[in-house]
């Protein structure tokens, strides 16, 4: 009996039976994931960048610091989501598990609301 057993198993195993679920593949033609917003309940982008990335990006971003002036950056929003996220090694922390997307996104456009005169 056990070695009917072992031998159903083995041929189950060789056809691929009972197969395992498939992965449903992704459509081309569907649209991407969107882009996460804030929402009233996340803090504003200026008490956040304040209180988390003030400290090196001096006058609320508006000159060099320990980072960098960050008024006027030309780099895209998804390039400064991801550093916001991801950090720079020996530069800058990662904040990807202590923000929400909603709050990173409230960041950025505080960064973004930045006068590159100073104001």
């Amino acid at each position: 009996m056990r070695q009917i057993l072992v031998v159903a198993i083995l041929i189950a195993t060789a056809i691929g039976w009972p197969a395992p679920p498939r992965a449903a593949t992704p459509d081309a033609n569907a649209p991407g994931p969107a882009t996460p917003e804030a929402s009233s309940s996340d803090i504003d982008g200026e008490t956040m960048f304040a209180t988390s990335c003030g400290w090196c990006h001096q006058q609320g971003g508006r000159a060099a610091g320990r980072g960098p002036k960050l008024a006027g950056d030309k780099k895209s929003d998804d390039a400064l989501i991801d550093r916001i996220k991801r950090g720079k090694p020996g530069a800058m922390p990662a904040f990807g598990r202590a923000f929400s997307d909603g709050q990173i996104i409230a960041i950025l456009a505080y960064i973004r609301s930045l006068d590159d005169a100073g104001n």
